[in-house]
């Protein structure tokens, strides 16, 4: 009898073990996408006492219009052909603000489709090629000489074999710097400030659309 119950025991743990390994499975098809950094450098070194508000020249800074202040990545999204997944992301950072047009605010940061609403302040963007869309992530009512810490989670649709394109844009080679210091826990240079801005992208889940 009791090894008919150990049994039984050891069967139904097995069970609900296999919904998590499932899911860690699952997971494993945004590994391009996790730990995705967006950064802006600033070029010179951070001063002992920044001034408030302070604008900085971006590390990124060049004499090529095609080039200066702006990156561009591509990734792979993994997963089935025909099937769709429902992403979550953690997005923490450290940036100035940035106003969107013709899209949709989700909460206080996120922005889904539209474009951007200023020539001179920070972009970033994540666009999906299937199905087609794209995001940005330092959402803001006005623009101007402020920077703040992000953390929050967006859930986002990405198709199996679609292609990622992280960009970057600050528009104009210069930024607000980090002015007040600011640091987001357990990313690197933390405890110590960045002496810039960023975003990084973490996945929190993938979930196969039905």
């Amino acid at each position: 009898m009791i090894r008919l119950r150990l049994a039984a025991c050891l069967f139904a743990a097995a069970l609900f073990a296999v919904p998590t390994f499932a899911a860690d499975d699952l997971k494993k098809v945004a590994a391009d996408l996790d730990g995705y950094l967006f950064e802006f450098p600033c070029r010179d070194p951070m001063p002992e006492n920044p001034k408030p508000g302070a604008d900085g020249i971006s590390a990124r800074m060049t004499d090529d219009p095609k080039t200066n202040d702006k990156f561009t990545d591509v990734k792979k999204f993994g997963g089935e052909a025909g099937k769709r997944y429902k992403v979550t992301l953690r997005v923490r950072g450290v940036v100035e603000p940035m106003m969107y047009k013709d899209g949709q605010q989700v909460g206080e940061r996120f922005y889904i489709g539209g474009v951007p609403n200023n020539k001179t302040y920070n972009i970033y963007q994540l666009t999906v090629s299937s199905p087609a869309q794209h995001f940005f992530f330092n959402r803001d009512d006005k623009v101007g000489h402020r920077i703040f810490t992000i953390d929050y989670t967006a859930t986002i649709e990405i198709d199996g074999g679609a292609t990622l394109t992280l960009h970057g844009d600050g528009q104009n080679g210069h930024m607000i710097t980090n002015f007040a210091k600011l640091v987001v826990p357990e990313i690197a240079p933390a405890p110590q400030p960045y002496n810039g801005q960023f975003i990084q992208l973490n996945v929190v889940s993938v979930e196969e659309v039905k």
